[in-house]
């Protein structure tokens, strides 16, 4: 497992966010009889299906709802088809709030689907948990009999960031009601991001043995969160734990509480969640009248902001070019002002200068005076330099025979 969270970006406090497959054939025909229920009712004030291209083969719900009455909830479930089993769907749902999410406001996953459980038949066949086949949400998961098996479930479990795993020890075998998932006791908002693993009263020692590669053990009676991956750097899994699980059906208060710090920590956003966000946000389709003129508004402004700038880039290219032209301009009748023909103090274009100081330097070095010869000796041989296109001086052969 990673040791920190750092350099991952972690959940906004504002989302609620969950996944996993629904193995019947016509999960989009549920989610839409769903919502449409709910908009009736009231439960939403509307819902949308943003189209999508015809080759694609995913579809897209969207949402929205006060929570509260107040806060606006805007929501977005995608389905894709199952790679393993063509006839099922996989599910992404992405909730955010205008404010930090509230344990107490309803789930989302209850305003797309409908409730879980047998009486629903397929229809509500959707709670199962995305990676670890046999789990379910709002259901007691008993932990496998055998060690090795407990050991790799856990393990497969702690690297589920989409939710919590909390992993519950029996100090004696429960009654009929102590058998019921604690789920059912948990706030609205936290049901469905909460999985329970049950384990039995003589499983205590070998659930710690599972969870020892975990760095945290369960109490007797009690339970145990599991740490997310990656661990936050003031991750403490003994802050983590609870000591004593009633399962007499009172509320569990000790484990809300741990559910709740669990929660506020900053944990990574698990994948997929970061895509699936920003599709939320950048993809929107279901406004309203005032949330639309805003964003026409905001796109006219950019408009602005961009036709502008490129006033401005279009003035100094125009301005660059013309500066061009006119040092090709110099630089084409150069080579026709020689020096010899401009008029006592004319200013000279720097181009032309340039190739005034070249010629001049040629001239000279062709017609220079004659190198005075050596006092103590023969004069040496002179130095004859030969420049293209540049007649000999006349007489320079004849200078030296002297």
């Amino acid at each position: 497992m990673s040791n920190s969270a750092t350099d991952h970006a972690t959940i906004p406090q504002n989302l609620w966010a969950a996944r996993g497959p629904h193995p019947g054939p016509a999960a989009e025909d549920v989610v839409r009889r769903t919502l449409g229920r709910h908009r009736e009712s009231g439960d939403i004030d509307d819902f949308a299906e943003p189209p999508v291209p015809d080759d694609s083969p995913e579809r897209i719900f969207e949402a929205r709802w006060r929570a509260g009455g107040t806060v606006t909830v805007r929501a977005r479930l995608t389905l894709v088809p199952r790679a393993a089993r063509p006839e099922g769907q996989e599910w992404t749902l992405v909730a955010e709030a205008e404010r930090p999410w509230d344990e107490a406001w309803p789930s989302p996953a209850t305003l797309f689907w409908p409730e879980a459980g047998p009486a629903e038949g397929a229809d509500g066949d959707w709670d199962h948990h995305p990676t670890v086949p046999g789990l379910r949400f709002g259901q007691v998961n008993p932990l496998p009999d055998d060690d090795k098996e407990t050991r790799r479930r856990l393990k497969d479990a702690a690297r589920d960031s989409w939710c919590a795993h909390v992993v519950v020890h029996e100090a004696m075998t429960p009654d009929e009601q102590g058998r019921l998932p604690l789920a059912r006791l948990l706030p609205p908002g936290l049901r469905h991001r909460v999985m329970e693993h049950r384990a039995a009263p003589q499983q205590f020692r070998a659930v710690n043995w599972a969870l020892k590669d975990l760095g945290v053990e369960v109490p007797r009676g009690g339970a145990v969160l599991l740490p997310p991956d990656p661990a936050p750097q003031d991750y403490d899994g003994r802050e983590h734990s609870v000591r004593t699980v009633f399962l007499d059906g009172s509320e569990p208060a000790g484990l809300v509480a741990a559910l709740r710090d669990f929660m506020a920590l900053p944990r990574p956003l698990p994948p997929g969640a970061q895509e699936a966000l920003t599709d939320l946000r950048e993809n929107w389709t279901l406004t309203t009248l005032q949330e639309e003129l805003e964003r026409q508004r905001d796109l006219v402004a950019m408009y602005a902001d961009a036709l502008e700038a490129m006033t401005k880039s279009r003035d100094l290219y125009r301005e660059a070019a013309e500066q061009a032209h006119q040092a090709l301009a110099a630089l084409r009748d150069a080579p026709a002002a020689l020096p010899q023909q401009q008029r006592p103090g004319a200013r000279t274009p720097a181009a032309l200068q340039q190739l005034t100081r070249t010629f001049e330097r040629l001239r000279f070095t062709a017609k220079g005076p004659r190198p005075a010869p050596a006092p103590d000796g023969p004069s040496e041989a002179p130095v004859v330099l030969e420049i293209p296109g540049v007649p000999e001086v006349p007489g320079a052969g004849a200078a030296e025979r002297r």
